[in-house]
């Protein structure tokens, strides 16, 4: 039994293989007509024919039940149709636009990867903003602090700011930051160096130098000649801001600043830079201090060699020496004393101030003497015998030389001269200011020969003249040399000694005395016998009215002895008496001799 199914089966499927309709969905209805008998297999073609009509009235049946949604398909097909060819067109042009759309998503991936990056540093920044502010701020707080003097505070962060610039060499925002630090720690060193230029002392020196070595600009040796540069400039700035109109002030106040000044500041060079003579080249002075300080005392020097013929008093001038010999001796302690130069610059200001007086002294005698009038003038009231009586220690001008205006101008330019002299008078020029006032008391002599030799004199005035000649060998040389011997030991002996210069004035008085001209009063009061000194006396009394003779500066004038005089000459006597009074007062005011 199951072989002949099995043989059916075989068969069936031999049969199927054969039917072209044989497909698999129509494998079931082939399998169903080969089971068929074959009656029925002549009844299925009508039996299909009747089912296919069947079929077609129900389909027409239907499309005219339901045409209208055959048409709607019908129109939604031709839609789908055009659309599905436009989507084909738009999917050809996506293609297209594919690569496109590639490269704009990477580029937007880079995009965002950048700005994820940028993301990522705002937020670092964020996270680190009040660090970055105080970094960007330490300029202008280092600004502050130079401009406050907190020194300390700025070279901190000048020395935080380096150290950055030097772990962080690529990082422009560290670079710029280190360029302003820098512009700053210029005007930090101006600062410092402009105090070195200022009114400071030891302890503020310190800090200053130590704020300098701290910065690194100097070496050593620059940093020791910039101080003395600096301190230079501040002792300069002293000395210009004193008065040069006044040469005694100015002389004063230079030396009194420099005795002070110069003897701090090479104090503080000691006490600041140690001398290291280990042999280390920037440790060693050099000889820096030493020439700077030469230089500051010939500066002195030369200023005194300037100045010093300014001074027209030789009260100053001895005042300058002894602050210069003072402040020579206070230097000495810092191995600055220059005493031994400062002679030489007096000796040479006290010789021209000698020779300036007594060449005054000259002039206003020779202008005196040509404008004089041989007039007689009243006696001072004192004995004639008096002028030989002087003792040789009294310097007070002869009241006697009042009646010789030339003469009493001349001593009292000799008396002002040793006035200037006597404070300050060096030792090594006693004989050459004898030299001065011996050439002063020549050329007086000279005068008084020209004189006599131009001028053409009548016989009262050439008596008043010859007085006048006699009072200078007898009274005004012994005078002068006396005066000079005050200020020097042994002096008057120099001048004394050359009693040749009024030689020629000798020989003049001896040839006039020998032609009878009349004597000066202290030679006839020699002459005559000691009883009759009281008429001497009386003869020289002068009144008023004119009855008695006048006799004055040794000379008696002829007049007639008569019992009346006229009203006339009465006058002219009273006018004369009156002018020559007048004429002495003046003289004892004006040209009154001051006392050495």
């Amino acid at each position: 039994m199951m072989e002949s199914e099995n043989a059916a089966e075989d068969s069936s499927s031999a049969v199927a293989s054969l039917l072209p309709l044989a497909s698999g969905a129509q494998q079931p209805y082939v399998s169903e007509l080969l089971s068929f008998t074959l009656d029925r297999l002549h009844k299925e073609p009508e039996l299909l024919r009747v089912d296919a009509e069947r079929i077609q009235r129900q389909m027409q049946e239907v499309a005219v039940g339901n045409y209208r949604a055959f048409i709607a398909a019908s129109d939604a097909l031709l839609v789908i149709r055009d659309e599905v060819s436009s989507i084909d067109k738009h999917l050809e042009s996506l293609i297209g636009e594919i690569p496109k759309l590639t490269s704009g998503c990477t580029e937007f991936v880079e995009s965002a990867e950048e700005i994820l990056e940028k993301r990522k540093m705002n937020q670092t920044l964020l996270a680190n903003h009040s660090t970055l502010l105080d970094l960007l701020e330490i300029p202008q707080l280092m600004d502050t602090c130079v401009r406050n003097g907190n020194f300390d505070e700025a070279l901190d962060l000048e020395t935080f700011v380096c150290k950055l610039s030097t772990m962080h060499p690529k990082l422009p925002v560290i670079q710029a930051l280190a360029a302003e630090v820098r512009q700053t720690t210029q005007s930090l060193l101006s600062q410092l160096l402009q105090k070195l230029r200022s009114n400071i002392q030891l302890p503020e020196c310190l800090r200053i130098i130590g704020y300098l070595r701290r910065i690194g600009v100097f070496s050593e040796y620059e940093m020791r000649l910039q101080f003395l540069r600096c301190r230079q400039a501040w002792l300069t700035g002293i000395l210009e801001d004193l008065d040069q109109r006044n040469a005694y002030e100015y002389l004063k106040g230079m030396i009194n600043f420099q005795r002070q000044h110069l003897f701090d500041v090479v104090n503080q060079y000691r006490a600041i830079f140690s001398d290291d003579t280990s042999g280390n080249e920037e440790n060693h002075d050099g000889g820096l201090l030493f020439s700077w300080s030469m230089h500051q005392i010939t500066s002195l020097l030369k200023t005194l060699k300037i100045m010093l013929p300014k001074i027209t008093e030789g009260g100053s001038l001895s005042n300058i020496l002894d602050q210069s010999m003072y402040c020579a001796m206070g230097l000495g302690w810092v191995g600055l004393d220059f005493r031994g130069l400062l002679p030489s610059l007096f000796e040479e200001a006290v010789l021209n101030l000698f020779a300036k007086n007594m060449s005054t002294a000259v002039e206003n005698f020779q202008l005196v003497l040509d404008s004089h009038r041989w007039v007689p003038l009243p006696a001072v009231g004192f004995p004639a015998n008096s002028v030989n009586d002087e003792s040789l220690d009294d310097v007070t001008p002869p009241s006697y030389l009042m009646e010789h205006p030339p003469l009493a101008v001349f001593v009292n330019g000799v008396s002002a001269a040793m006035n200037d002299l006597r404070p300050c008078a060096p030792i090594s020029l006693k004989h050459v200011l004898a030299q001065e006032l011996i050439k002063g008391l020549q050329t007086v002599a000279d005068s008084l020969l020209r004189y006599n030799t131009t001028r053409i004199l009548r016989d009262n005035e050439s008596g008043l003249f010859l007085s006048l000649c006699r009072a200078f060998i007898e009274i005004t040389y012994p005078h002068c040399a006396n005066c000079f011997g005050r200020c020097y030991p042994g002096g008057a002996a120099l001048v004394m000694d050359a009693k040749s210069l009024y030689d020629g004035i000798g020989r003049l008085l001896t040839v006039s005395t020998s032609r009878g001209l009349p004597k000066p009063v202290g030679e006839e009061n020699k002459d005559k016998p000691v009883g009759d000194e009281n008429k001497g006396e009386s003869e020289k009394s002068i009144t008023e009215n004119g009855d008695m003779p006048v006799v004055e500066n040794g000379v008696t004038p002829v007049v007639e002895q008569t019992n009346e005089t006229s009203a006339g000459e009465r006058e002219q006597n009273v006018e004369k008496i009156d002018e020559k009074e007048t004429k002495s007062a003046t003289l004892q005011t004006e040209e009154r001799p001051s006392d050495v």
